[in-house]
């Protein structure tokens, strides 16, 4: 970590992230417009399972916005109190409820696939307010808790500037505005940070792979029956060209999870646990080294909303038609343009 009277490393620090993260932000920002669209036009895919979907995806659409400001949290800064909380409470509570959403839209696919005749009766589908309660509010409430008191901020912490100030007049205006050196060490309380990360957040990332673990496991276990019985119909020893195409299908679904759960997931648990090993050891450690761990893993993370959205053609098929309409007027207008020129 930096200090908060070296201004040339905050302002490389902030030019660093801002390179890094404005393309990934505007990237996840447009990709998620353009699936949030698709769910719109579509009046077919105007149902409770989308609805959940789509909150994920406002919630994804939300941590794009806040991507820039997530690596700013490890840089020592001059900001007021409240500024100072707005900066660190915000970004953690769209964070987390990002992270509450995906784990309620696993859930609700995971129990379609694993109980289906009491999917409709779940308690997510005939209160959907409450569900969207139980995602959003509990993020809120956590992430504010540095607001109400939980914090190791102390009297003697707006010292920053006024420390600098040589006369009176300078003085009194700092003293007025009462700058202090913002650092997420002063917001977060040790006790806050692991009660989150091993607390919420890994047993929630954990939560989601067993569910995916699981679905894969039924899977597999059904295309052993569906190959079963199309060899008991065919009275074949040999698997067929179906059963290959089959088996091939649910070789690349489980290659696909497996490469997204390694690009999105591994990247970001590599810097929560970096970060969680220097807040113990309480060490001092290089601010580019934490930039491109915390933009990596932040940005990898919400990225998965969107291979889910992508993956699905429903969902970017009112894209593809917009794109189809300008390129075939484009080609039209080209193909004038040459006819005239002749």
């Amino acid at each position: 970590m930096m200090d908060c009277n070296d201004s040339h490393a905050l302002l490389s620090g902030e030019h660093l992230i801002y390179a890094i993260t404005i393309p990934l932000s505007t990237s996840i920002i447009l990709a998620n417009l353009v699936i949030i669209l698709g769910i719109a036009w579509n009046r077919q895919l105007h149902n409770t399972t989308n609805y959940f979907f789509l909150s994920l995806l406002v919630a994804d659409l939300c941590t794009g916005v806040a991507l820039p400001f997530i690596p700013l949290m490890g840089l020592n800064r001059e900001l007021s109190f409240s500024s100072c909380l707005v900066a660190h409470v915000f970004p953690n509570f769209l964070f987390l409820a990002f992270l509450f959403n995906l784990v309620m839209v696993h859930y609700e696919r995971y129990v379609c696939i694993v109980d289906p005749l009491h999917y409709n009766n779940l308690w997510m589908h005939r209160s959907f307010p409450l569900a969207l309660l139980v995602v959003w509010a509990p993020p809120l409430l956590y992430a504010s808790l540095p607001a109400f008191g939980w914090n190791n901020w102390t009297g003697a912490d707006w010292s920053g500037c006024c420390a600098s100030s040589q006369n009176l007049t300078s003085l009194s205006n700092c003293s007025a505005t009462k700058t202090t050196c913002c650092s997420y060490r002063r917001v977060f309380h040790n006790a806050f940070i692991y009660l989150e990360v091993y607390g919420l957040v890994l047993p929630a990332i954990l939560t989601i792979a067993g569910m995916t673990g699981h679905v894969l496991w039924i899977t597999r276990g059904q295309l052993k029956d569906i190959c079963r019985l199309h060899r008991s119909v065919e009275r074949g020893s040999q698997a067929s060209d179906r059963e290959q195409r089959l088996n091939l299908r649910y070789t690349r679904c489980l290659v696909a999870v497996s490469l997204t759960f390694l690009a999105c997931w591994v990247p970001y648990l590599i810097y929560m646990h970096v970060c969680i090993a220097f807040l113990i050891s309480d060490t001092k450690w290089s601010s580019t080294t934490h930039i491109v761990l915390s933009c990596t893993g932040i940005g990898s993370m919400a990225v998965v909303p969107l291979v889910l959205g992508l993956a699905n053609r429903q969902y970017t098929e009112p894209a593809c038609k917009l794109l189809q309409k300008l390129r075939d007027r484009w080609r039209r207008r080209m193909q004038g343009s040459e006819e005239v020129a002749v």
